[in-house]
């Protein structure tokens, strides 16, 4: 399991951490029955790289040894400072994360760099991800491009994500939609669900691609029943106008539904519109309120606050005082229940 921190840039706020821990090497962590801790050890004291790098993911995992954070720095660096690449990596992680010995940014950037010059692919991911925020080393858009491009040519999914927002959003490199399609559709066929939905989206919008409705929707549905709140919530838009797909406004309702149900507030609004006009599920003023409250509270992408206080007061209207006051208790439970589900 590695530490990785993967930018994912731009206007589409989808700056994305992604935890891990440790570097593990092939085969999986080693076990007592597998490997004489003694005979490690002196391989290790007698500056064999490689046993002082498994000597230090052993203290890492607490495999066999007693679980020491500062042991395994200690072993990671004898075996980073011979060339391990592993060892380089998980060195960095041990300065970034600071555990084992003092956070310093600076240091993890210095070994980060060391492994992705090697060509290690979260290495590369990594210190693109602290050039963009700035951290360790001055914030410069096109290094972390240049980092992230390194792993995403490996077939690293997550860095292709990364390239493509960056051609995207213009972000480290001229604005070029049909590179962000292409990027989008490398780690899309890899099943990521944020590259399926961004790819919809520009079939949707034929941009750096013809528009194409159709491929939208099969990509938005590729990434919704994987759980991608956006692409659910489109998939639901594109029900409701029947755009690349038969019109259908209970499946409209279905999928704007699961979107709103993982705080996607631009969804909640729809659903409580749906709601309030009865379309695809059964009109209901008191629904059709709570929804449109949970709306108005989240981080609306799409919407002005204004227009979705005003559809819920307009189902208000509609409501008893103890009505109003049940759906509003409810609400507020809501959010006391799903405290990051707000987006």
């Amino acid at each position: 399991m590695r530490l990785r921190f993967i930018a994912i840039w731009g206007v589409l706020a989808l700056l994305v951490t992604v935890s891990g821990v440790w570097a593990q090497s092939a085969p999986a962590t080693p076990t007592a029955d597998s490997l004489n801790i003694a005979t490690l050890k002196r391989q290790a004291a007698s500056g064999d790289a490689n046993a002082q790098y498994k000597l230090g993911e052993m203290y890492a995992y607490g495999t066999s040894v007693p679980q020491d954070y500062a042991q395994a720095a200690v072993w990671f660096r004898k075996a980073a400072e011979q060339g391990n690449v592993d060892a380089q990596y998980n060195l960095g992680v041990s300065y970034q994360s600071g555990q084992g010995l003092p956070q310093d940014y600076t240091q993890a950037v210095y070994w980060y760099r060391k492994a992705a010059d090697q060509g290690d692919t979260y290495a590369q991911n990594n210190l693109g991800a602290l050039y963009h925020r700035g951290i360790g080393v001055p914030i410069d858009e096109t290094q972390a491009v240049y980092w992230s491009r390194k792993a995403a040519e490996q077939g690293d999914s997550k860095a292709q994500i990364t390239v493509a927002v960056a051609y995207e959003t213009g972000h480290g490199v001229p604005q070029d939609y049909a590179q962000a399609a292409i990027w989008y559709r490398k780690a899309a066929d890899q099943g990521e669900a944020v590259a399926q939905w961004r790819l919809g989206s520009l079939y949707q919008a034929g941009q750096g691609v013809p528009q194409d409705y159709a491929k939208a929707a099969i990509w938005y549905r590729k990434a919704a029943e994987q759980g991608n709140a956006d692409a659910q919530e489109m998939l639901g838009a594109a029900y409701s106008t029947g755009d690349g797909i038969p019109q259908d406004d209970a499946q409209a309702a279905v999928w704007t539904r699961k979107a709103a149900e993982q705080g996607h507030a631009d969804a909640q609004y729809g659903l409580g519109l749906l709601y309030e006009i009865g379309r695809g599920v059964p009109q209901d003023y008191v629904e059709a309120y709570f929804w449109l409250d949970l709306a108005a509270a989240g981080k609306l992408r799409f919407l002005k606050v204004e227009d979705v206080s005003t559809g819920r007061d307009q189902a208000a209207s509609h409501l008893t005082p103890a009505d109003l006051s049940s759906v509003q208790e409810r609400a507020r439970k809501w959010f006391e229940d799903h405290p990051a589900k707000a987006q």
